[in-house]
């Protein structure tokens, strides 16, 4: 793992017009040299505002799972992980209301930025919150099948474990009932055992 290649990444990342229905500025995490990616949806309408991901509400709720499983603070984690997104742009709102979910192409263009982060850190654990970001290394199942596990992958070629975990949105309800608060805990209890985690001070 290279820091340079790793910085330039970013650089290029940042600099992105592939898909011009998306809002900018692109949203991008520290250049963190980690082994282990948590792989996020799409930026919500404060995180460009603010400049990283997870800055807002989910995020609060997110950073306090980690701290609970784990012991770290927010800039601890935003300091030990390496932040992904299937969607790196805000996606903009619906006219009905809420955020848009990604196109397909919106998904696809974007793969390559992922792609490229996995072939320089070469991750041992990726972490994907939500459904979207779950379907990108796994077939579509119900939250309680897939949370609460851990996977073998392969993306791209790239073998890793994975360890899902839901969206921390306060719209969704799972995660703060029945089984989902029960299968939350044992998500956080696999990734604060795993290897890749016992080996970041």
């Amino acid at each position: 793992m290279s820091r340079q290649t790793l910085l330039k990444h970013l650089s290029e990342l940042q600099a992105c017009t592939r898909c011009p229905r998306m809002n900018k500025p692109v949203v991008v995490g520290r250049p963190v040299l980690s082994r282990v990616i948590l792989v996020g949806q799409a930026p919500g309408d404060k995180e460009p505002k603010l400049g990283r991901p997870f800055a807002w509400t989910a995020g609060r709720t997110l950073f306090k799972w980690f701290g609970e499983a784990l012991g770290w603070t927010e800039d601890e984690t935003r300091g030990r992980l390496y932040f992904a997104a299937v969607c790196r742009c805000f996606p903009g709102k619906r006219p009905e209301g809420g955020d848009r979910v990604p196109a397909p192409d919106e998904i696809a263009a974007c793969s390559r930025w992922l792609e490229r982060e996995f072939q320089i850190l070469q991750p041992s654990l990726v972490i994907p919150v939500g459904k979207l970001a779950l379907t990108q290394f796994l077939p579509p199942s119900p939250l309680d099948q897939v949370i609460g596990k851990r996977f073998a992958i392969s993306y791209r070629g790239h073998s890793a474990d994975c360890i899902p975990l839901p969206h921390p949105s306060g719209a969704s309800p799972w995660h703060r009932m029945e089984p989902g608060k029960t299968l939350l805990r044992q998500a956080l209890s696999l990734i604060a055992a795993h290897p890749s985690l016992a080996a970041i001070e």
